[in-house]
């Protein structure tokens, strides 16, 4: 299965953990559709850890707790699918999940199969309980292969937090998206320990391959199994979504979309922000000027996108010369500036831009480059 732009969904582990069922998902189902989240791009809606009993059955294959999902996996997937999603569920390279359910180490084959008949169509496989003497490579190549030969397109999330130097093998395994992080937490220390991972790693990312920085927290605001403290401020979560978007992570909520008030919503619905993590040219970005979080990125259609991160307590500014971008004085081209969070249009600069960025807070530029006098 190739995935040609970075996955985007709902996953439930964020705020419901262990107590997920049928009856959230069903209900998250519902909202995804008639909130508009569907129709901006997010298709996938996964259950997480803790779904199965703790024994498989004698014929070796996971069994749905019938507790949480009475009426069976089969049953949820074709209600999903119904409202024009796709399915998603979780499983574990190693013997046991990391909530000590049963993994699928060794049992490949069988829970591919199994995953197909229910009509799964995403599975998102962690790294607990791994045997030390095997190697990570080889058992996500062992559930690409029984995925690729189940008769079904079932996309593999590799989730190995970017233990044992992910970044260098992943790309070998099948896998569509790769975790490149330990676990986020719905504070700010947590999203600026993950930014400052990519610094070291983002050459890695590819289309097909996608480098994932976890799940989303937006609107959690403290609450739910990875909320603490207060949460991020509204700020905050747009600083979030920005670097998310902006290096090409797959972009799956984890907050409760139920009750997401309008700010919320006009974050992870944000169109703009939403077609830089789509762009199909999926290019690389790159640092600016030698200032380590200012970047920019070339779009498909022939637009920069400038991106200045503020991670620190303090206001600061940025000083970004269009030679910098491959606009050399002699070029006869400038850009026409669009800030995607305000939407404010900046006009057309003819050498260079600067500006100022608060704390915590992000500037995205959109640029078209066009002719000047």
């Amino acid at each position: 299965m190739v995935v040609k732009r970075p996955p985007m969904g709902w996953n439930s582990w964020n705020t419901f953990a262990d107590k997920i069922d049928e009856n959230i998902v069903r209900t998250m189902a519902d909202v995804m559709v008639d909130e508009g989240y569907l129709a901006a791009g997010y298709e996938y809606l996964v259950i997480d850890d803790c779904w199965s009993l703790r024994e498989r059955d004698a014929q070796g294959r996971i069994v749905p707790n019938p507790e949480k999902f009475p009426n069976g996996m089969k049953a949820v997937a074709d209600y999903v699918h119904s409202k024009g999603l796709k399915f998603g569920i979780y499983s574990c390279v190693g013997n046991y999940t990391c909530a000590g359910f049963p993994g699928s180490f060794e049992y490949e084959f069988i829970d591919a199969q199994t995953f197909a008949e229910w009509g799964v169509d995403f599975l998102k496989l962690d790294y607990c309980y791994k045997p030390v003497s095997e190697q990570g490579a080889k058992l996500y190549r062992r559930m690409a292969l029984a995925l690729d030969n189940c008769g079904r397109d079932i996309l593999l999330s590799a989730c190995s937090w970017g233990a044992d130097e992910t970044h260098r093998w992943i790309k070998s395994t099948g896998s569509s998206m790769w975790r490149s992080t330990g676990d986020v937490f719905d504070k700010w220390s947590s999203i600026r320990d993950i930014y400052n991972i990519q610094k070291g790693i983002y050459e890695y990312n590819g289309a097909g391959c996608f480098n994932d920085m976890d799940m989303l927290v937006v609107g959690m605001y403290g609450k739910g199994h990875v909320g603490l403290e207060q949460g991020l401020t509204l700020e905050e979560y747009r600083t979030h979504f920005s670097i998310w978007s902006f290096f090409g992570s797959p972009l799956m909520m984890g907050s409760d979309i139920r009750s997401a008030d309008d700010d919320i919503k006009a974050i992870l619905q944000n169109r703009d922000v939403i077609a830089l993590d789509q762009d199909s040219a999926y290019r690389q970005p790159y640092n600016v000027n030698g200032d380590p979080d200012v970047w920019a990125r070339h779009m498909d259609n022939g637009d920069i996108v400038l991106a200045i991160f503020n991670m620190g307590d303090n206001g600061r500014g940025y000083f970004i010369p269009f030679s910098e971008l491959g606009l050399g004085r002699a070029s006869g081209r400038g850009l026409e500036i669009r800030n995607l969070w305000t939407g404010e249009n900046l006009g057309v600069k003819k050498e260079l831009i600067t500006g100022g960025v608060n704390a915590h807070e992000t500037v995205l530029l959109r640029c078209k480059v066009v002719e000047v006098g």
